[in-house]
């Protein structure tokens, strides 16, 4: 899943995000979704999320358990 589907996110799912110093590489950083931040239905550019370490960023990849 892509990530730009509010739904298809739920908290404790493992996700790549990009945080915003790296949108200009694409770098990816995994970790776990502890809070949506995003409140619409959908984003073209990924939901934003907080993990659970802190790191916010928008949802590039989801990983189905």
């Amino acid at each position: 899943m892509n990530g730009q589907n509010r739904k298809d996110i739920q908290p404790g799912m493992t996700v790549d995000i990009v945080l915003k110093q790296d949108q200009q590489t694409g770098k990816l950083t995994r970790g776990v979704v502890k809070d949506i931040l995003t409140n619409s239905a959908t984003h073209p550019h990924g939901i934003k999320v907080r993990l659970t370490d802190g790191q916010i960023g928008r949802v590039k990849k989801v990983y189905s358990e």
